[in-house]
C-alpha cells in the first residue's frame, strides 16, 4: 500500500496520513516521543490483524461540531462492519446528511484510527480520501464484505440495515 505517516507529539497524536505511493515520507531519524512509538506499535499491530481498535491520545484539531459527531460515531463502528453514510448522519443527529458526513471524512485527520474507510455508500463502496484502492484493502483486512465481488448481496444488506434505522432496532451491516 505504501508508507502511512504519523505525526505527533509528546502529548498527543496529530495526524495519520494516507499512504502516498508516489513521495513516500522518509522515516524519521529523530528519536521518537513514546506516544509515536506506540502509536506505530499499534498500527503494525492493526496491520498483522491483532489490534481491532486503538487507543491514543488525539490532538485537538480544528472542526466543526458536526464534523466531531462524525468522527465519534465513525470511532464507534465495530472493526469488521460497515455503516452507510446515511446512517453515520442519522447517528451523528442530522439525517438526511449523507453528503455532509462524507466531507467530514474526507477531512478526518486521524485516517485509520479514525476508521473512516468502514463508512460506505449505500450502493457500493463510497470514496476514501482519492485512495480507493486503500479502503478496499483496509475493509478487506477487517474482513468486511468484498464490494467489489459482492456488490448486490452487499446492497441487500445495506437496504436491510437502513429499514433497521428507519424502525429504531439496533444497527449492525456486517
Amino acid at each position: 500500500m505504501g508508507t502511512w505517516t504519523l505525526e505527533g507529539t509528546a502529548e498527543a497524536l496529530t495526524a495519520v496520513h494516507l499512504p502516498d505511493r508516489h513521495f513516500p515520507a522518509p522515516p524519521s531519524s529523530a528519536s521518537l516521543p513514546d506516544l509515536l512509538n506506540d502509536a506505530v506499535r499499534q498500527c503494525r499491530e492493526y496491520f498483522r490483524r491483532e489490534r481491532r481498535s486503538f487507543s491514543l491520545s488525539l490532538a485537538p484539531v480544528r472542526a466543526s461540531a458536526f464534523q466531531r459527531d462524525v468522527w465519534r460515531v465513525i470511532t464507534e463502528i465495530p472493526y469488521g462492519q460497515v455503516r452507510t453514510y446515511a446512517e453515520v448522519a442519522a447517528l451523528a443527529g442530522r439525517p438526511g446528511a449523507a453528503r455532509a458526513v462524507g466531507n467530514a471524512a474526507h477531512v478526518n485527520p486521524f485516517a485509520l484510527v479514525v476508521p473512516c474507510h468502514r463508512v460506505v455508500a449505500a450502493n457500493g463502496l463510497g470514496g476514501y480520501a482519492g485512495e480507493e484502492e486503500i479502503k478496499r484493502y483496509l475493509l478487506g483486512l477487517e474482513g468486511s464484505i468484498d464490494l467489489a465481488r459482492d456488490g448486490h448481496r452487499r446492497a441487500e444488506r445495506v437496504k436491510e440495515s437502513a429499514r433497521t434505522l428507519r424502525e429504531g432496532r439496533a444497527l449492525g451491516v456486517a
